[in-house]
């Protein structure tokens, strides 16, 4: 062994020490070394060399395989050389003898990587090598090929450009021939050897079948246009379904696999499969639905089976048009087998065995229910379990079925249901379980028993008889009846049942088991139902008897589980009371209010549980409006944690923490200096530029509205320079955010917010002079603008002085650019306030003896007339005017159950509107008394010639809306 391999084993072994003094400059030292000509060539030999140590070889092979993701492609920074490329080729198929399987699979998978880069072009001889050596007798050699060629020919299929696709459709036509007889004559001396009970090489042989078969998947159902030319390994697993053998675990991948082919070939191909339909259907119903499967089946290939009819059933390739002249004739074939297949007797057959076998809960559940009632009620039947899991699949399946064929399947499942009528033998566990699931087949089904089940009337005679039973074996059947209901609330339930449902809310949280309070589908019932609420118009006054009640089991539900996904559901539970009661809660939230603290303090290690812990307490501070102050103890540290990026669980806690704040701020009644402390994290917030900035920005204008001067003071400067970093590399629309931040607070502090803001006030001149094109920016732009001339004229003139200096302009000129600029762009501007804003802010120029502004004086009259029409509404009765953006005094708004009371903020917008000149000055008069003001400067004389240079339109129409002044 040379230096340079002796130099790099070293270092491999010591990477693999489990002490961190020896293993970590390894690792630094191997990582300087990726980027060295010849490093590869040397992990080759390394790992080829079948004397060293296992886990040093594994170790060389994951730093080859990771470098050719970062090194392989030539445009790479330190790209390998290309002679480098193509000795590491060479010597990556020089043999297939790799004695540890786990080296062998990845180093399988390391070829595949190479060929997903190489193959064909530089690499045209890997495929003809990998035949060759599959062909050969000796039986490692044979495996470690055939494994190199599925991990080749499924990293080839994966690749999904035009020209990829149609390089591997000419390698699967050129190698489907071979691919076949390979995997048959595997799979023949398979068989041959489980007949002849010799397992172990029966054993190997499986294994072949199962890659050859994986190969096989990948050339049928991506290697062809035309894929109904090529369909050799379409066959049933039907003989290897009844054989007995040791080798079962591998015997059931096999089979599996047979299935995920047909799945593959029917989501990829569903024309190409309409010959298959009848025989797939057969098949899979005839192991599913009747004796054949007994004691041949199991449960993945269950699983396979009915997703393998539920997408037959489901597919829209096989559903003809409405008008059935504009199918196509193959969604004609295919629909005709399927109406052949699915006859009543067949479809009846189906829905009974679903419901009377497959729905009924296992022992092993029931087992569960008792030894560990949470775990059970976390159900995982969410996302895609349903491919994977019996119970969801076969209740997706079953919603499939009834779906398409509902005619046939509404009075066999009203048959089973009219069966069960009346109370349950508690002795009778068969009867129990037959009920729980006739009845999770009609919540499944709710939507589709719309017009044949009156559910009310089933409630009131039926269901909550049920829930009455108290017997400990019935509470299967309570849980379910509660489950069904929260199904069928969002369907039918008549709002003056309501109270019923509120007092059997209020029953099965006392009752003793936990798994009926607790189930996940019982807290999805609180969701259903509020939505219902929500939707329909929820009476506050019909909740508000049971409020107390149900919020105290709620809460005691809370301390009892110990769960975390549990205290999850809870909490999301109990926030959603909150949010519909709102301020109803306040006299109930003691008790929670002072064990939050405590869950906070328990979940330390599960985030999860914290965000939901968040969301309550959004919640909570909205229902308590100001009285929220008095949680500032807890609250503070938990918005201080959650929103400071140095800490790992922002992570998980900053979205929610950050709406926290936002909430704590708009009902703060007055600011206090924990609250402005907690504003230090929002410079590392600013500088993430993360999707929460929007979020950020209305935290800043919270902290505006609630206490300007203290905050602009502490703030005002960092903030400013967060702002003009954002505005180097932002989008428009997070421009115009930032923008309006500055315009809020010259809004509520015209002088302070001018002065700390003043270093982004030049850009906003620039860009009014400049024309700034995003309308939207622009009207920004003016907004502020108006703000700094109407509320603060002796900065507008002093930035204008410096504005004009820098440019080597007059001031005069830069005024008369920004007058024009801005009489140009008032179309951009689209909020009255902000049009009512600029018309107040340029007739303050007047009265002016400038040449500039008596030039502009027409684009300003046109301005006032554009936003007299925008505010002013006329008395029908006297024929006169008004100005109806005035505002003269603060009223408490009187709020219907479904409007939500106003927050400490709003009232703070209130009042400060009544300040704001927008609000307070009726543009109608300022207009009429700057008129006379000018008139009285220039002389009758000179002030009919400036007049004058007005449109006449424009002066007919100011003289009416000034008439009577």
């Amino acid at each position: 062994m040379d230096r340079a391999s002796s130099v790099v084993l070293q270092a491999l072994t010591q990477a693999t020490s489990q002490d961190t003094a020896v293993l970590k400059p390894a690792e630094e030292q191997l990582r300087q070394w990726e980027t060295q000509p010849g490093f590869y060539s040397v992990l080759l030999n390394i790992f080829n060399n079948h004397t060293l140590d296992v886990n040093v070889r594994w170790l060389a092979v994951l730093y080859f395989k990771n470098g050719i993701d970062r090194y392989w492609r030539r445009v790479a920074p330190h790209a390998l050389s290309e002679e480098e490329k193509t000795s590491l080729r060479a010597g990556l198929i020089t043999n297939f003898n790799e004695p540890v399987n786990q080296i062998a699979t990845q180093i399988a998978v390391l070829i595949a990587k190479v060929a997903r880069l190489d193959c064909p072009r530089q690499w045209p001889e890997l495929i003809p090598i990998l035949l060759e050596s599959v062909k050969g007798q000796d039986g490692l050699q044979q495996h470690r090929a055939l494994l190199t060629f599925y991990h080749v020919t499924k990293t080839l299929a994966s690749k999904r450009l035009a020209q990829d696709r149609r390089l591997f459709q000419d390698l699967a036509s050129g190698i489907y021939s071979f691919a076949c007889s390979l995997w048959s004559h595997h799979t023949d001396c398979f068989l041959q050897q489980i007949y002849a009970q010799d397992e172990a090489a029966a054993l190997s042989s499986l294994e072949r079948t199962l890659l050859s078969l994986k190969v096989l998947r990948k050339l049928t159902v991506h290697g062809f246009q035309e894929p109904q030319h090529n369909m050799e390994v379409m066959v049933s697993p039907e003989r290897l379904l009844r054989l007995e053998s040791t080798c079962r675990e591998k015997l059931e991948k096999t089979i599996i696999l047979y299935t995920k082919v047909l799945l593959d070939f029917l989501e990829y191909h569903p024309c190409a499969f309409i010959p298959l339909i009848q025989r797939s259907l057969e098949f899979a119903v005839s192991y599913v639905f009747t004796p054949a499967g007994e004691g041949v089946t199991f449960e993945r290939f269950i699983v396979q089976c009915m997703n393998l009819i539920k997408m037959i059933v489901k597919n829209d390739a096989y559903k003809p048009a409405k008008n059935i002249e504009d199918s196509k004739p193959e969604s004609l074939e295919a629909h005709r087998i399927k109406t052949a297949f699915f006859t009543h007797p067949t479809l009846t057959e189906i829905g009974r065995r679903l419901v009377s076998h497959y729905f009924l809960l296992t022992e092993e559940e029931l087992a569960m229910w008792e030894e560990d009632p949470e775990s059970f009620a976390v159900e995982e039947t969410g996302g895609d379990s349903w491919k994977y899991s019996l119970r969801p699949c076969t209740e997706v399946l079953f919603l499939d079925i009834f779906h398409n064929y509902s005619q046939t399947l509404t009075p066999v499942l009203l048959d089973m249901v009219q069966n069960l009528q009346g109370p349950t033998n508690v002795e009778d566990p068969v009867q129990l379980l037959m009920k729980d699931a006739v009845y999770n087949a009609v919540g499944l089904a709710a939507y589709e028993l719309f017009d044949n089940v009156d559910f009310d009337q089933w409630f009131k005679n039926q269901l909550l008889g049920e829930l009455q039973v108290s017997h400990h074996r019935y509470k299967l059947i309570r849980r379910r009846v509660i489950w069904l209901i929260g199904q069928w609330i969002s369907v039918k339930f008549k709002s003056d049942l309501r109270p019923l449902l509120y007092e059997v809310i209020l029953s099965l949280m006392q009752d003793p088991d936990l798994v009926v309070r607790n189930q996940q589908t019982f807290i999805h019932f609180f969701f259903f139902w509020f939505k219902l609420l929500i939707m329909s118009g929820f009476r506050t006054e019909q909740f508000l008897p049971y409020l107390e009640s149900i919020f105290g089991l709620l809460f005691q539900l809370l301390q009892q589980v110990t769960e975390c996904d549990t205290k999850m559901q809870v909490l999301h539970v109990i926030s959603c009371v909150i949010e519909r009661v709102n301020i109803q809660i306040r006299p109930y939230v003691g008790c929670l209010v002072q064990y939050l603290p405590l869950l906070w303090k328990q979940s330390e290690e599960h985030n999860m549980l914290r965000c939901a812990i968040l969301t309550t307490l959004i919640h909570l501070v909205q229902g308590l409006g100001a009285e929220s102050k008095n949680l500032y103890p807890f609250l503070l540290p938990v918005i201080q944690l959650s929103t400071d990026v140095s800490q790992p669980p922002h992570v998980y806690l900053l979205e929610d923490g950050l709406e926290l704040w936002l909430v704590t701020l708009e009902n703060s009644p007055a600011i206090t200096p924990e609250l402005l402390r907690i504003f230090q994290n929002m410079s590392a917030l600013l500088e993430l530029s993360s999707e929460n900035l929007r979020t950020c920005f209305q935290i800043v204008n919270a902290y505006i509205y609630l206490s300007a001067t203290e905050f602009l003071q502490n703030y005002a400067e960092s903030l400013c320079r967060s702002f003009c970093d954002l505005l180097k590399d932002i989008t428009n629309e997070g421009q115009v955010q930032v923008l309006k931040v500055v315009e809020i607070a010259l809004k509520v502090s015209p002088i302070l917010g001018a002065h700390m803001f003043q270093p982004l006030l030049p850009a906003v001149f620039r860009g009014i002079v400049d024309g700034e094109r995003y309308p939207v920016v622009m009207s920004t732009y003016l907004g502020i603008m108006g703000r700094v001339l109407l509320q603060n004229s002796s900065f507008f003139s002093s930035l204008l002085a410096q504005m004009a200096s820098e440019n080597n302009q007059e001031v005069d000129q830069l005024l008369g650019s920004i007058i024009e600029m801005w009489v140009d762009r008032m179309d951009n501007i689209t909020q009255p306030e902000r049009r009512k804003l600029s018309s107040l802010a340029l007739l303050s120029l007047l009265p002016s003896d400038n040449s500039v502004i008596q030039d502009k004086f027409c684009g300003i009259i046109n301005i006032c007339v554009e936003a007299l029409h925008d505010v002013m509404t006329e008395d029908p009765e006297t024929g006169t005017f008004k100005d109806c953006m005035l505002m003269s005094h603060f009223e408490e708004p009187k709020l219907s159950d479904d409007e939500e009371p106003p927050t400490e903020q709003d009232k703070r917008k209130k009042l400060l509107a009544l300040e704001d000149p927008v609000h307070s000055v009726s543009l109608q008069q300022y207009v009429y008394e700057k008129l006379k003001v000018q008139q009285a400067l220039m002389g009758d004389q000179g002030f009919g010639v400036l007049m004058e240079t007005v449109d006449t339109e424009l002066v007919r129409q100011l003289q009416e809306f000034l008439q009577g002044l």
